[in-house]
């Protein structure tokens, strides 16, 4: 009984050293990663950030995001967001920024920290290739399509022609256009940048007209009152502009550097 009751013991004390051999392992292995940094971004905004034909989320920001991450020393990992709930997430705590063609507009300044702006942008209104809506003025008593809580509908409500058209508000910009494509809508308000991409994919389908509803400028939006994430985050830009980083991924989007330094 004696010999049975040591025999436990033994191995009890040898599972306990185990276990804290690997608890330790555990602690070194925590204390020595690195920090992550959560990105709150709509997986359909192409092409800022959108997900592929491998459902692998890509795009200009997702890039300029893990190239400043790599400049910042941390880890990145990227949440899709409902993008009308985009400023509670952050002042939440689930996201640590919002980086995904994010518009600076003085509403969003009382809400957020922005860094510089890094890329300007414009609303623009896109229809039907065969449409014969060719001015702002044309969309009067018009079914015309937007994503709801964006910078698009801003600008559009800062326009005198919001008041005389019927607004058809959606999740995202893909569901606008499919609801172009199938004209339920007449017309989409949406980020020049983006429709200018759907154009490259789709030129014979859609048109954008020449006036644009409002100039704008993206930025990466911070919690209010983390300076010091914003610090970083603006220094690696700074760096990744002077090293050609951000260069080198605006010319793979889109043909050519249109950074703003």
């Amino acid at each position: 009984m004696k010999q049975r009751f040591s025999l436990v013991f033994i191995l009890a004390l040898i599972l306990t050293i185990v276990a804290a051999c690997g608890a330790d392992e555990k602690s070194e292995n925590t204390s020595s990663g690195k920090e992550t940094v959560i990105i709150g971004i709509d997986d359909t905004f192409a092409p800022m950030g959108f997900r592929d034909d491998n459902n692998e989320i890509v795009g200009f920001d997702i890039d300029l995001a893990t190239a400043a991450a790599e400049h910042m020393g941390v880890n990145v990992e990227f949440q899709p967001i409902d993008w009308s709930t985009k400023e509670s997430e952050l002042s939440s705590g689930r996201i640590d920024l919002i980086w995904n063609g994010y518009t600076v507009t003085e509403e969003r300044k009382e809400k957020v920290l922005f860094t510089k702006p890094y890329l300007e942008n414009a609303q623009v209104v896109m229809t039907l290739a065969d449409s014969e809506i060719a001015a702002l003025n044309d969309l009067s008593d018009k079914e015309v399509g937007i994503q709801a809580l964006s910078s698009a509908l801003d600008a559009l409500n800062a326009n005198p022609i919001s008041e005389k058209i019927a607004l058809n508000e959606y999740k995202d910009n893909v569901l606008a256009l499919t609801d172009l494509q199938a004209k339920r809508v007449e017309a989409v308000v949406i980020d020049k940048v983006v429709g200018e991409y759907f154009m490259t994919q789709q030129a014979d389908t859609f048109k954008i007209l020449d006036e644009t509803l409002a100039p704008e400028q993206y930025a990466v939006g911070v919690k209010k009152g983390n300076e010091e994430l914003l610090k970083k985050i603006q220094a690696a830009l700074d760096e990744m502009n002077e090293d050609g980083t951000s260069a080198e991924i605006s010319t793979k989007w889109f043909g050519e550097d249109i950074v703003l330094k």
